[in-house]
């Protein structure tokens, strides 16, 4: 379509987004230009899912906004309006500590970062042109939102967990599942270490002794079986086989899964590690499956409620929903 017949959308896009509409806009330029070939397009759309992005607060609605702007920018670099958004929105990301990719930028318009420099020492331009081209390509969004009250429901927030699905494919595919079902909804935290962990996820007994696998894996009760029944036991029987040789490592605010000491006995008991923790000791044997995006003081917060015999809270703390915010892949330039 030329330009002046994109002209009407461009101006209705506009409109909305003056008025902080920003799925109405990006609904308007889905139905002039699908495809997203034009640089005006592409401008308006990554402000509208700016727009979106600061509602939500999504860091992936921020990622997405500023690759659709750099594409704008290197479209038509002469384009005032896309480098002033573009430009405002990188700061607006700086401030809230997220970065524009899930790496660091290596290159920016052609000239190296520092951590470009850095790396461009240790392994040469070939390989750090690759890792910016992987680093340009489609975004993952496998995202889940706990909402949590603590001391017994006097406190509450909401903890953001961007999962691992390349990593921990299986663990991931179970939250997921635990989730989808409700199965974590109104659950509890029944174990709570002060700089260590919070551990919940049991939603059969709510004391740490239940609990299963929401699919069969190939794996019951830590014994590789082809028998989805268990020899009778049922799903109460299902646990998921290890995926801790993953290279992810117990970081502070990231999530793992909790089992017993033998392999491949994890379920759907998992734990949320605070910021004063990162125990390392675990690296290797329990699977890191996601990190906490978001609302990790929240974490922390609860692990430093009092508690009783057996490291129970003396105050109810609770999982009141686990919601999915977003499990999709989405090629970086596409917006609709």
């Amino acid at each position: 379509m030329s330009d002046d017949g994109m002209g009407p959308a461009w101006e209705k896009a506009e409109k909305a987004i003056a008025k902080g509409k920003g799925q109405s806009a990006l609904k308007i330029l889905r139905e002039a230009d699908p495809d997203g070939k034009e640089v005006t397009t592409l401008r308006l759309a990554g402000h509208a899912t700016w727009l979106n992005a600061k509602a939500s607060g999504n860091r992936a609605e921020y990622r997405k906004a500023a690759n659709l702007m750099r594409e704008a920018t290197k479209k038509n670099p002469r384009d005032k309006k896309a480098g002033n958004v573009y430009n405002d929105l990188l700061n607006e990301m700086q401030n809230k500590g997220i970065s524009e990719t899930t790496l660091p930028r290596l290159l920016n318009d052609g000239t190296p970062t520092p951590a470009g420099m850095v790396a461009i020492l240790l392994a040469g331009i070939i390989v750090l042109a690759a890792i910016n081209l992987a680093n340009r390509t489609d975004v993952t969004t496998d995202i889940v939102e706990l909402q949590m009250t603590w001391n017994g429901g006097a406190d509450s927030g909401t903890v953001t967990i961007e999962l691992y699905p390349m990593d921990a494919p299986d663990h991931v595919d179970n939250f997921k599942t635990l989730v989808n079902d409700g199965d974590y909804d109104n659950t509890i935290f029944h174990r709570i270490i002060d700089g260590f962990m919070i551990q919940g996820g049991d939603f059969t007994n709510q004391d740490g002794t239940g609990g299963h696998a929401g699919n069969f894996y190939g794996y019951c009760n830590g014994q590789v079986s082809e028998d989805s029944t268990c020899s009778g036991a049922g799903a109460s029987a299902w646990t998921v086989p290890d995926e801790a040789d993953n290279g992810r490592v117990h970081n502070a605010c990231t999530i793992s899964m909790a089992k017993t000491s033998p392999p491949h006995t994890g379920g759907s008991q998992f734990f949320l590690i605070p910021e004063d923790s990162a125990p390392d000791w675990l690296d290797g044997v329990h699977t890191v499956f996601g990190s906490i995006t978001d609302g990790c003081e929240h974490v922390t917060a609860i692990s430093e409620v009092a508690t009783g015999e057996g490291d129970v809270p003396a105050q109810p703390v609770t999982l009141v929903s686990a919601t999915f915010v977003g499990s999709e892949v989405t090629p970086w330039y596409q917006f609709w």
